[in-house]
C-alpha cells in the first residue's frame, strides 16, 4: 500500500478512538509487483500457520464460540492465505475474520479491515476491543463507501467475503443502508488484485432466480447465479466451490436471523481467480 493511499486511509477513515495503525509494508511497483501464489495446494507449512491461528490463546474472547459455525478452517484453506500476504476482508464487521488472516499472514503481511460507515455502526464496540492498543498491528481499518474505496491497483494477494456481498445489492425499504452499486464496487476491488489472486465469497443461498432487489431484504439471501454472474462481469474466472456449508434442510425461505436457519442456512463458499 503507497504512501498515497495512506493519505487516503487518513484522510477518509473512520478511525476507531484510540486505535493506532501500524504502517503498511512497502510494495513494488504495480508493474513489478510479483503475481499471487496460484497453486490449490497449501504447504504444510502454509496449512500450519491457518491451524495456529486458529488455535491462538490470544484471540478476542468470544471468537472461539463461533468456530464451530464459522467454519475457520474450511474458509481459510479455501482462501489459500498465507504468511506474507497482502489481503482485504471486505464489509468485516467487527473482524472475526480480520483477526484470523491478520496471524496468518504475520508481520510480513498485512490486512484491510474494509468497512463502510454502516458496516462500522452496526459492528458497535467490537473493532475497538480488537484493534486498540495496536492490538493487530497489520491490520489497516480503511471505512468509507465501497464505490470510493482507494485500493491501490496491484497490491492484493487475496479477498475474502463473508455474509457480506448479498448487502451490495440491498436495497432497504426503510433507508438504514445506503443504495451500493455492486458493480462498482467490483470495479474498485478488482484492479487491486494481483495477477493470480484469490476471492473467495461465502453467502446464503436464495432461491434460484430470485431478485436480489426483494431476497436480499426480505432475507438477507441471494441467488448464487448472481454472485458468479458479478464476479465473472468484473473480469475474474470462477474456479471452484465448497459444499462446507451446504444445508439441503433450508428451503431458502426464511430470513437469516430467524432462529431456525441462524447459523445453519443453506451457504455457498465460491472460489474466483484473476488471471495471470
Amino acid at each position: 500500500m503507497s504512501r498515497a493511499l495512506l493519505l487516503a486511509v487518513s484522510v477518509s477513515l473512520l478511525t476507531v478512538a484510540g486505535c493506532k495503525k501500524a504502517p503498511p509494508p512497502v510494495q513494488p511497483p504495480a508493474e513489478q509487483a510479483a503475481p499471487a501464489a496460484t497453486t490449490s495446494e497449501l504447504s504444510a507449512e502454509d496449512k500450519a500457520a491457518i491451524h495456529a491461528s486458529i488455535g491462538s490463546i490470544d484471540r478476542l474472547p468470544g471468537d472461539t464460540d463461533e468456530d464451530s459455525w464459522r467454519k475457520p478452517s474450511e474458509v481459510l484453506t479455501f482462501l489459500e492465505v498465507k504468511p506474507g500476504m497482502e489481503v482485504v476482508d471486505y464489509l468485516s464487521a467487527g473482524g472475526y475474520y480480520t483477526e484470523l488472516l491478520a496471524r496468518i499472514v504475520g508481520p510480513d503481511g498485512q490486512v484491510i479491515a474494509y468497512n463502510n460507515p454502516e458496516y462500522l455502526k452496526f459492528s458497535g464496540e467490537k473493532p475497538a476491543q480488537r484493534y486498540g492498543n495496536d492490538r493487530l498491528a497489520n491490520v489497516v481499518q480503511l471505512t468509507m463507501p465501497p464505490e470510493e474505496a482507494p485500493f491501490e491497483p496491484n497490491t492484493l494477494d487475496a479477498a475474502l467475503f463473508v455474509m457480506s456481498y448479498h448487502d451490495l445489492h440491498w436495497k432497504a425499504k426503510d433507508g438504514s443502508w445506503p443504495n451500493t452499486d455492486p458493480a462498482q464496487a467490483l470495479a474498485k476491488l478488482v484492479p487491486a488484485l494481483k495477477p493470480g489472486a484469490s476471492v473467495v465469497v461465502v453467502d446464503h443461498v436464495a432461491a434460484a432466480g430470485a431478485d436480489p432487489a426483494t431476497s436480499v431484504d426480505a432475507l438477507h439471501r441471494i441467488d448464487p447465479a448472481i454472485i458468479k454472474r458479478d464476479f465473472e462481469a468484473a473480469g475474474l474466472t470462477f474456479e471452484a466451490d465448497s459444499k462446507a456449508f451446504a444445508n439441503a434442510e433450508d428451503d431458502h425461505t426464511k430470513p437469516v436471523f430467524d432462529p431456525a436457519v441462524r447459523h445453519k442456512t443453506d451457504q455457498v463458499m465460491y472460489r474466483f481467480r484473476k488471471a495471470l
